[in-house]
């Protein structure tokens, strides 16, 4: 058997020799980068970082790699942070190429993003200065804004919380458990289970679970003289009403989650479902479902605000949405205001294009429609040989070059494709 040293010189040559592979061909790409990363304690304690990069390839496909998990020694403060990254950037020349970082919402990543930023403004590299630059992981946000909400009607499912731990405490009580569904005939499909704490989806599955076997527990309390922790119908009925509140944010949790990453595109519309339903909640006949609402709606205006933006123009350029998706929605979202909200996405979508255009290196060339190309199109003399120069010269004089439409133009004024449920926003 040959020595450890030996087995790790050889996997360590392996991931040299693919990571020139791959950083070779992503310095070869025309197209900007986006990179996620994520935090990672071992139970040694020790802070590690894994970063993924997302591109689309020239055939337009959507690709991801995880191209460094690094240890990140301690303080993990912003400082340390920002040095992993932009020695990562740098060592894979990618300082020049990112669109957007994706972080998980905490002070740290803040303080990171923005030392990142103006080490990286200084080369002029980041898209509309930066402003696109630092996107919030939005099933993190998420989940900040359901924990507010269940922060406030903790003490009203603390009894379940209770019934579910005594009831999942040993082998023989999870017998008599099943026991007493079996003698109500109700299917013991599902075992119980208690939340974590830290996870709000787990305390959305205690409860969903736990209300299946609400006669149950009530049956339990007049053959254990221990448990007496029994809920009320009132209890019951309050965790009913959060649990049919609470499906939508785990739905799409789950969508946000799942393996086969989401483009940007499918984040907008149900980030505006989530504020709709927080609305509805807001003047619901149940006090308490007020209350959460409003705690919740709270933390959903921090969060929106910072990371909207990037949203909002990949909804946009998606092309059965375009800006009838803003019309439809930023109404509900900011009344009155609305239209200016959608002004300056619109404006945002033009100030990028300009931005593509004058860093393309197509950008200087002709273009079927760019209003930037035009003034190139005319750069023409007198030919003798050719009777229509002079006409060329004429419509070169008399024309205003503002009048030019880009693609983004025909594109805004074309209707919405329809919506089709396999449909493939890359191809």
């Amino acid at each position: 058997m040959v020595s450890r040293n030996t087995i790790k010189d050889d996997i360590m040559k392996i991931y040299e020799f693919e990571k020139g592979k791959m950083s070779s061909y992503l310095e070869k790409l025309e197209t900007r980068m986006a990179i996620t990363t994520n935090m990672w304690t071992s139970n040694q304690k020790k802070g590690y970082m894994a970063i993924t990069v997302h591109y689309i390839d020239e055939s337009w496909l959507l690709h991801h790699h995880i191209v460094r998990f690094v240890y990140v020694p301690p303080p993990r403060t912003k400082e340390v942070i920002s040095d992993v990254l932009l020695d990562f950037l740098l060592d894979w020349n990618m300082d020049r190429k990112l669109s957007t970082i994706t972080v998980d919402n905490c002070s740290s990543n803040d303080g990171m993003i923005d030392i990142l930023s103006e080490k990286l403004s200084s080369s002029g590299s980041l898209l509309l200065n930066g402003k696109i630059f630092h996107m919030r992981c939005a099933t993190h946000v998420l989940n900040l804004i359901v924990k507010e909400g269940l922060d406030v009607i903790r003490v009203e499912i603390e009894k379940i919380r209770e019934s579910v731990a005594y009831w999942s405490a040993t082998p023989s009580r999870v017998e008599k458990f099943e026991d007493a569904a079996r003698q109500l005939c109700l299917p013991c499909n599902k075992k119980l289970c208690l939340d974590c704490k830290t996870r709000w989806n787990s305390t959305y599955l205690m409860l969903s679970i736990a209300i299946t076997y609400k006669d149950v527990f009530s049956r339990l309390k007049q053959r254990e003289k221990l448990y007496t922790t029994v809920p009320s119908d009132e209890e019951w009925n309050l965790a009913r009403e959060i649990c049919e509140r609470l499906k939508l944010f785990y739905n799409i949790t789950k969508l946000f989650s799942g393996q086969n990453y989401p483009t940007a595109n499918t984040f907008f519309i149900k980030v505006c479902e989530i504020k709709e339903a927080l609305y509805d909640w807001l003047i619901c006949s149940n006090e308490v479902v007020s209350t959460m609402a409003s705690s919740m709606l709270e933390k959903f205006d921090k969060y929106w605000s910072g990371c909207h933006i990037v949203m909002a123009i990949a909804v946009v350029l998606d092309p059965r949405y375009k800006l009838k998706i803003l019309e439809f929605y930023f109404p509900i979202m900011y009344g009155s205001e609305a239209s200016s909200e959608i002004e300056k996405i619109r404006q945002l979508c033009y100030d990028l294009l300009s931005e593509y255009q004058s860093k393309s290196k197509m950008g200087q060339q002709t273009s079927s429609h760019g209003a930037s190309s035009v003034s190139n199109l005319f750069e023409l003399t007198y030919d003798e040989q050719d009777p229509l120069s002079k006409f060329d010269l004429f419509v070169h004089s008399t024309s205003e070059e503002g009048h030019a439409k880009s693609e983004l133009d025909y594109y805004l004024e074309e209707t919405v494709l329809p919506r089709i449920s396999d449909f493939d926003v890359l191809s």
